[in-house]
């Protein structure tokens, strides 16, 4: 099976590079006009966050189709780091201690890493188990490379998306192969 996985277009948060996880932000006028340049590929299937950034970038991308909304694909919650940047952090030394861990340590307040991502492997495998033909997933750059470690192999970070960027793949089942950027 034919799979795409598309990050949402940009928000106000995303440009400033704050962590925007459990924020309902919309997209922003330039991640609008970001995505309306962008030729989404065709699929049988479109799945979504339920957050708001998603479900615009899907209506942007698929007019008119409706997207089944899966909770499980949601972003990580980012707890006291939500809604703030380095600059805002900059000195802090629980925010120096998550640096340090290389990004993989737990959010103070937040969900864990290993939380997250497995409530994102779930969410897609009980997706996946049910459909067939092409899909494609409007959700969050942690949730693409959460499923993508899991199933493609490799470092969670190499899989970071661009918003609006989209990912290729078949799907066999059991793993993500000929993974590719669009």
């Amino acid at each position: 099976m034919l799979v795409y996985l598309i990050r949402h277009g940009a928000t106000a948060g995303n440009l400033e590079k704050r962590y925007i996880g459990r924020t309902d932000e919309p997209l922003c006028n330039a991640g609008i006009d970001a995505l309306q340049g962008i030729s989404a590929p065709d699929c049988d299937h479109l799945i979504a966050s339920p957050m708001r950034r998603c479900i615009e970038t899907a209506g942007i991308l698929y007019p008119g189709q409706k997207p089944v909304l899966c909770s499980m694909l949601r972003e990580c919650d980012f707890g006291d780091f939500e809604g703030k940047n380095h600059a805002d952090m900059d000195g802090d030394p629980v925010y120096q201690a998550w640096i340090d861990s290389g990004g993989m340590g737990d959010f103070p307040h937040g969900e864990s890493p290993s939380a997250f991502k497995a409530r994102c492997i779930s969410g897609f495998q009980m997706l996946m188990a049910g459909m067939d033909g092409t899909s494609a997933f409007v959700v969050h750059g942690g949730t693409i490379m959460s499923i993508c470690e899991a199933f493609h192999g490799g470092e969670f970070y190499t899989y970071h998306l661009p918003n609006g960027g989209i990912f290729r793949a078949d799907w066999d089942g059991e793993r993500l192969t000929d993974l590719e950027r669009l």
